[in-house]
């Protein structure tokens, strides 16, 4: 088996597929943790495992807790998959401890996973590479809420930098709603931010293996694609063909491709898009661990490209060969 990840042509082969899962030997699954998307992170990892058990993969699993570094120490296997959501597993910490193990791992490696983990400093590294992205200013005890609005406008967006699943986040229209939303999103962490708020559609791409899948357009009844409109809403839309012309279809898998790529991020993720009244595209985030649970949006993708949801597994596994 060689060492390059698997494509979704090759595991269509019974033959290839059969291959790769003999040379994935045991894999460790990582998952729960101790972040603010536990509950997230613990449907994913439970359907990543069952997923490489159908597939006759041997496979374990690993709830990680407070003391990661004694439990993966303990750990017997030849690889990690890795089913984290947020800081102390997306962020780089338990990357840089599996390479202090010399245990192979899926998804980007410690730079990139710390980076794209950090909202503001990704933003800066898009700007610098001239990519288009909200304008934004960081908060604190002293920010004046008045002149944030005068500078950035009344439609504007509060967001912890270093959490994810929308967690924390709120729309604001007003210095007074501005400067409440600082003191809630503060509970989930030390650094927030407020950016503009781009009133028009929303899109995601999901890249795997160093391909696309079709981008999705989401739609929600919500302020915003919030966590009740991601993880318990009944009545989001996922359009997927996504409703772009082809033109801009591509011009939006371009622009995703490039974020990725200016992070640093390797393996499998996803690219947030949001997209004005006239159609330009801005970047919100990049997702290096996205979630795997029935409401998430890269095995939705991958459905529509014609993967399965254990393909899609596969395929994410093979990159820690």
């Amino acid at each position: 088996m060689s060492s390059a990840v698997i494509s979704s042509q090759q595991l269509e082969n019974p033959s290839q597929k059969a291959t790769l899962v003999k040379a994935l030997g045991r894999v460790a699954v990582i998952y729960g943790g101790t972040s603010a998307e536990r509950e997230i992170s613990l449907k994913s990892g439970a359907a990543v495992i069952n997923a490489l058990r159908e597939e006759g993969v041997d496979v374990i699993g690993l709830d990680l807790g407070a003391d990661p570094l004694s439990q993966l120490q303990t750990l017997n296997c030849d690889r990690v998959f890795i089913a984290l959501h947020g800081p102390g597993g997306e962020d780089g910490r338990v990357q840089a401890l599996l390479e202090f193990l010399h245990l192979p791992y899926t998804g980007s490696g410690v730079l990139a996973s710390a980076l794209c983990m950090d909202k503001q400093r990704t933003k800066q590294v898009w700007l610098g590479c001239q990519l288009p992205t909200p304008q934004y200013t960081l908060l604190n005890e002293a920010s004046n809420w008045a002149a944030i609005v005068q500078q950035l406008g009344d439609n504007l967006i509060v967001k912890p930098v270093h959490e994810g699943s929308s967690i924390g986040m709120a729309r604001v229209g007003s210095a007074a709603e501005l400067a409440a939303a600082y003191e809630d999103a503060q509970h989930y962490d030390r650094a927030v931010m407020v950016e503009q708020f781009i009133r028009g559609a929303e899109y995601t791409v999901a890249l795997v293996n160093g391909a696309t899948l079709p981008p999705i357009q989401l739609q929600t009844h919500q302020a915003f694609y919030n966590f009740d409109a991601k993880y318990l809403a009944n009545d989001t839309q996922y359009l997927c063909p996504c409703g772009l012309s082809g033109d801009k279809e591509q011009e939006l898998i371009s622009l995703a491709s490039a974020a990725f790529a200016a992070v640093g991020a390797e393996g499998w993720g996803r690219v947030d898009v949001m997209a004005d009244a006239q159609g330009d595209f801005y970047l919100l985030e990049v997702n290096t661990i996205p979630g795997m649970t029935d409401h998430s949006l890269v095995p939705m993708a991958a459905r529509a490209a014609g993967m399965s949801f254990n393909d899609l597994v596969l395929a994410i596994a093979s990159q820690a060969l």
